[in-house]
């Protein structure tokens, strides 16, 4: 079967072909959201290469996508990977980078480099930078999520713009795509989305690195609210859909959903087997079950257009899970009017509608937002100062005690959380200490 690229798409291989070509010795990175076809861009750039090409995925499920769709041009390629028992190194080559990273020198011909999933790639350390800077060919990489978790040891985070890291991986966006475009040419799938008004993420205890919730104080709040109740009524509810996926917090939450719905479900976790978990989505695509609860799996890589319904009863402080919970959905397919999201947690009131998170390109310093405020390149539980426009409050500076001089983000979060109850703080500096340690009031929320 040979593809037709859409324009967006021939668009995004010409740059790609031509940026390869330059004598740059930058890396440049595409901004490509799910269901835009990263697998046909990839393979019409390497076609039209014609030399010596790698393209890494981070796991097997995402390169069979991507090989399949490069054969399908009825072009020969080699798989380099342990999860096929395939060792081929071709003109083409497509690889996990867990199978290559100890044959770097066998590679060494490759001069043109392509990363699926990108925001993988650690510029501080691990096998991507290992391969990348011993080989060091020409490197574009792809992604829908064009950021990574920065934590700077003093309890502040930060979603960092994958340009915008020191060190980098990634130098400049080359190409980039909204995901309201595609939804205006019908390329992705209608999302309609049901929200309840139950879950409170200020009841919830953020973890040492500031990035999640602790894990206890999640499982207590939910307990409280009965959350597995609340899916499973939902999951009732929405029975008559083709099919279910269920983002839920642990494997005891996973089974203890799955025993109401007994062989119409299946769980699906990091302990599953590749055999098991490859029967259990062949089955769900089929139709011989309906219902997936799915534990921190089926975010990278699962690719099912005719999934119609997607419950989320995990919260999260991450975008990137947020985007690619909802990416599971956005495929379209002749038979799905729409994917219906059905959040149990506030995690859509917290980042947007999926329609809503765009790219800005803001020269040297771009940046994801949704319609309301910025989210990446601003510290976690800054999002009220970019409703007030007050950009950088969260720079303020400790005025007093044995922390004074340092920002607020950079202070241990136990002495804030104990200024916080103890002291008689006002104004601004309560703002920025309330906005560090995620503390919203009930007079203004997110």
């Amino acid at each position: 079967m040979i593809y037709t690229l859409r324009d967006y798409q021939k668009e995004a291989s010409s740059i790609g072909l031509n940026y390869f070509k330059t004598n740059s010795n930058k890396n440049g990175l595409m901004i490509l959201p799910c269901g835009a076809g990263k697998s046909l861009i990839i393979a019409d750039i390497a076609k039209a290469l014609n030399d010596n090409v790698l393209i890494l995925q981070p796991s097997k499920e995402i390169l069979e996508q991507n090989y399949n769709k490069y054969i399908s041009y009825g072009e020969e390629a080699g798989i380099y990977s342990a999860s096929f028992n395939r060792k081929e190194i071709t003109k083409v080559t497509y690889a996990t980078i867990g199978s290559i990273i100890n044959k770097k020198d066998d590679f060494s011909l490759f001069n043109y480099i392509i990363v699926d999933e990108a925001d993988r790639v650690n510029p501080k350390g691990g096998q991507y930078k290992e391969f990348l800077e011993y080989i060091n060919g020409k490197v574009i990489g792809l992604t829908a999520t064009p950021f990574r978790l920065n934590t700077d040891g003093y309890g502040g985070s930060m979603l960092k713009f994958l340009t915008r890291t020191r060190p980098r991986m990634f130098h400049e966006v080359i190409y980039s795509v909204q995901i309201s475009d595609l939804l205006k040419e019908n390329y992705l799938s209608i999302m309609k989305y049901k929200t309840d008004k139950v879950f409170n993420r200020q009841d919830l205890k953020v973890n040492t690195t500031g990035a999640d919730f602790e894990k206890i104080s999640l499982k207590e709040y939910c307990k409280k609210i009965k959350q597995n109740q609340r899916t499973i009524d939902s999951i009732k509810i929405y029975s008559y859909r083709k099919g279910i996926i269920c983002f839920v917090n642990s494997i005891d939450d996973a089974k203890y959903i799955q025993a109401e719905f007994s062989t119409n479900s299946r769980v699906v976790h990091s302990k599953t087997s590749k055999t098991d978990r490859e029967k259990i989505l062949n089955d769900f695509k089929t139709g011989e079950i309906k219902i997936i609860i799915n534990v921190e799996i089926l975010t990278y890589g699962f690719n099912y257009p005719e999934l119609d319904t997607i419950i989320i009863a995990r919260p999260t402080l991450s975008l990137s899970l947020h985007m690619q919970f909802l990416g599971r959905g956005m495929r379209p397919h002749p038979d799905k009017e729409y994917c219906l999201v059905v959040d149990l947690t506030d995690n859509v009131k917290r980042f947007g509608k999926i329609e809503d998170i765009v790219y800005v390109n803001n020269g040297n310093k771009p940046y994801i937002k949704n319609s309301k405020i910025q989210l990446t390149n601003v510290y976690f539980g800054d999002e009220r100062n970019f409703q007030k426009g007050k950009l950088e409050n969260s720079s303020t500076i400790m005025p007093f005690g044995k922390h004074k001089g340092k920002f607020i983000h950079r202070i241990p979060r136990y002495y804030l959380e104990w200024l916080y109850d103890k002291a008689n703080i006002k104004g601004e500096l309560k703002l920025a200490i309330e906005n560090t340690l995620g503390i919203v009031t009930e007079e203004e929320p997110f």
